[in-house]
């Protein structure tokens, strides 16, 4: 596409390294030693050209952080969460079965992620809607934050089994009470409370909390 000859042999690899880091913030180092050690001759300048082209191809997809002012600044995690455009492309990659899905739920959980990110892209694009995350080192997180540009905005978790979703709410009502207790200070210049808090599982039953967390089925998402 770029007019540059590539090794397919090459771009398998960095294709199943980018799927084993699915839906995480691991780092571009550390995604160049894991397909350096299988080709010794490729140079982190060779690895980046391919990841470029990847892009441009719409393979990848990665996803920013948002770094709001609620904590010190050094706190935020500001490194891309790695994403393909479309999950079963990592599926793929790492020659995934259902069956294997089905008893690797750790790898399912971030396949899934994966999933609804893409499905938000798509359902929120003619709202502007754009997509980002929120992750300090104190493993507060929202696993998306949907902006749209009429200045709303949502955090959303996305967990795969019921069992999660009281700790997924729990870290966003957390964000929630950080954005107001920052806004009791900074008066001036007030952070917007997110307008949605949600949820969005693998189940089946759509309901609200008594404490306003949506939880919505990702099959359902589109309604």
């Amino acid at each position: 596409m770029d007019g540059v000859q590539r090794n397919p042999v090459w771009t398998n690899m960095i294709l199943r390294s980018y799927a084993r880091n699915i839906s995480t913030l691991a780092k571009k180092t550390n995604i160049y030693k894991d397909v350096s050690a299988n080709a010794d001759s490729m140079t982190s300048v060779t690895m980046d050209s391919y990841l470029n082209a990847l892009e441009k191809l719409f393979v990848i997809e990665d996803v920013e952080a948002w770094c709001p002012a609620i904590r010190s600044a050094t706190t935020i995690r500001s490194g891309k969460k790695r994403e393909f455009t479309d999950p079963s492309i990592a599926v793929t990659a790492m020659g995934l079965t259902p069956e294997t899905l089905q008893t690797d739920l750790k790898t399912f959980g971030f396949i899934f992620e994966c999933l609804c990110i893409r499905d938000l892209k798509i359902y929120s694009q003619t709202l502007g809607g754009k997509l980002s995350y929120y992750h300090d080192r104190y493993d507060l997180e929202a696993d998306a934050v949907l902006h749209l540009d009429d200045g709303r905005f949502a955090l959303i978790e996305f967990k795969l089994g019921s069992t999660e979703i009281e700790e997924g709410a729990a870290h966003l009502l957390k964000i929630t009470r950080l954005i107001r207790k920052y806004n009791e200070k900074e008066t001036q210049v007030p952070l917007r409370e997110p307008d949605l808090l949600m949820v969005i599982t693998g189940g089946e039953m759509a309901y609200t909390r008594e404490d306003g967390v949506k939880i919505i089925p990702i099959g359902t998402l589109r309604d």
